[in-house]
């Protein structure tokens, strides 16, 4: 069985350009914008791969640094160009596209290291880059925004960096719980619990670890001293009440700037619905990060 899932998420990441199409849609903004650069951060695990987004004739501009999604199987940042490219039209930042690593050629927790060693090198070097690595935030999608919220407790644990905001949408917060209790609100959900085991069975391999709080972030002991948070969940994803329950921990810590339950969505938060609605959603979370770092 385990080789049956390894093989379906060498599949997936391979598939992963033709099959993640949903960005296509969402091309509002920045796509007169240059292609990225592509720059490498060295970490733990060797160096990663970035794509650097940047804003037309801006100097030393703040830096929001991304973790794409793909349920920790697809490695492919490019399947958020089109959120990238609208950050840096919107907000007047810079971004930071992070290519981790992904399952099966990794397990936990190489890409969550990762993603924490990027964050801290921006915050150290990122003026090497031409950026103010003063004023960075961390951000992510559904399972990247289980990277973002992992980092950012590493980052306050280690002492590492202080993002100024953290941008979780859709994300996944808990892995260690049982994956049938993770409920939806529609009959067929984007994320089933076959997908749930396939993302433990692969990346999340060592189940003795899968409670950590850098794997778990909402098993995390104390949210204290973690960056201020906008956190977005779906009313149909199965992940919505992870992301509820964190929002909440982190509203009770007076760090919540923002959490938005998008009606009548499921996963894909920002895909099949109303243009006017994803683009008011995309707008929303630009005006974060650009209040963040003004």
């Amino acid at each position: 069985m385990a080789l049956i899932h390894d093989a379906y998420a060498v599949m997936s990441g391979l598939l992963a350009p033709v099959t993640v199409t949903y960005g296509r849609a969402l091309r509002f903004s920045g796509q007169e914008l240059p292609s990225p650069e592509r720059r490498t951060v060295p970490t733990r695990h060797g160096r990663v791969k970035v794509d650097v987004y940047r804003p037309a004739a801006a100097t030393s501009p703040a830096v929001h640094v991304h973790f794409h999604g793909g349920a920790f199987i697809m490695r492919y940042p490019r399947m958020d160009d089109f959120f990238c490219r609208h950050l840096v039209a919107e907000a007047g930042v810079a971004v930071v596209n992070v290519d981790y690593l992904a399952a099966p050629r990794v397990r936990y927790p190489v890409a969550h290291e990762q993603a924490h060693d990027v964050v801290a090198w921006l915050s150290q070097h990122g003026g090497e880059w031409g950026l103010d690595a003063g004023r960075i935030t961390v951000g992510g999608f559904s399972g990247g925004g289980n990277l973002a919220a992992s980092a950012c407790l590493q980052a306050r644990d280690h002492g590492t960096a202080s993002p100024r905001l953290q941008l979780l949408a859709v994300p996944s917060l808990e892995v260690a719980g049982d994956v049938d209790d993770k409920k939806s609100t529609i009959a067929r959900p984007m994320i089933t619990p076959g997908l749930l085991r396939i993302v433990r069975a692969t990346y999340f391999k060592d189940a003795s670890r899968r409670s950590e709080p850098y794997a778990s972030p909402l098993l995390a002991e104390s949210v204290a001293g973690l960056p201020p948070a906008v956190v977005y969940t779906a009313a149909h994803d199965v992940l919505r009440g992870e992301g509820d329950a964190y929002a909440g921990r982190l509203a009770a810590e007076g760090l919540l700037v923002e959490h938005r339950v998008v009606p009548g969505r499921d996963h894909y938060f920002l895909d099949g619905g109303d243009p006017a609605q994803a683009r008011g959603l995309l707008d929303d979370l630009a005006s974060h990060v650009r209040a963040a770092t003004s």
